[in-house]
């Protein structure tokens, strides 16, 4: 079994960027970590440091931070940057602050793209987007100014699926819908419209897009 890091090593891998998985920290600290697997050093200037699927699991795995949290705990959980997936009790508490912190985790995204892409292709989703499919799209939305379902049930709603590689999104009928759909074809993602059998009620099915 895996030695788990060490206390210093945790603070490092805790105060990573929770979007982008950026690291600070020593040259031995960084070292060390990619010596485990946790984190890879990137290969174009500025060579910085980021957690790999293995360091960010790690991250996931601490007491203060639940891996998915749940809807009323999104924006709470652990501090830092969560993407709104709509149900969140404080989803209505929004203004010049949260639009700052939206947009530049949007950018932070952005850059991670560029950085692990295997291109360097930005507008398509990297493999964090693929790990973390909720919190991914709920970003691309809200970066985009939708707004995330509050207590009036207004604005869209995240949630995954059974499906590989797939998250449902819930808005109200009509533009709303196809706006959403668009919004994340644009970001990147395939989105299709569907029926519940039982409810009737529309909703989108997105996958992150390949090529």
């Amino acid at each position: 079994m895996t030695r788990p890091p060490t206390a210093a090593q945790r603070r490092v891998i805790d105060a990573a960027d929770p979007v982008t998985g950026r690291l600070r920290g020593t040259e031995a600290q960084l070292a060390a970590l990619v010596k485990r697997g946790l984190a890879f050093r990137h290969p174009r200037p500025p060579h910085d440091h980021f957690l790999t699927p293995a360091g960010h699991r790690v991250r996931e795995s601490a007491p203060q931070e639940p891996a998915e949290p749940a809807p009323d705990q999104a924006s709470a959980a652990g501090g830092g940057f969560a993407a709104r997936v709509g149900g969140e009790e404080e989803a209505e508490a929004s203004g010049p602050a949260r639009v700052r912190e939206v947009h530049s985790a949007w950018q932070g995204l952005l850059e991670l793209r560029r950085m692990t892409n295997p291109d360097g292709a930005t507008d398509r989703p990297c493999g964090w987007e693929r790990t973390h499919l909720v919190r991914a799209a709920a970003l691309a939305l809200e970066a985009a100014g939708h707004r995330p379902a509050g207590k009036d049930g207004d604005g869209y709603r995240v949630r995954a699926t059974p499906q590989p590689e797939a998250v449902a999104v819930y808005v109200p009928e009509g533009e709303t819908l196809r706006a959403c759909a668009a919004t994340l074809e644009r970001a990147g993602w395939q989105a299709g419209e569907y029926t519940e059998p039982r409810t009737r009620a529309r909703y989108l099915l997105a996958s992150p897009r390949r090529a």
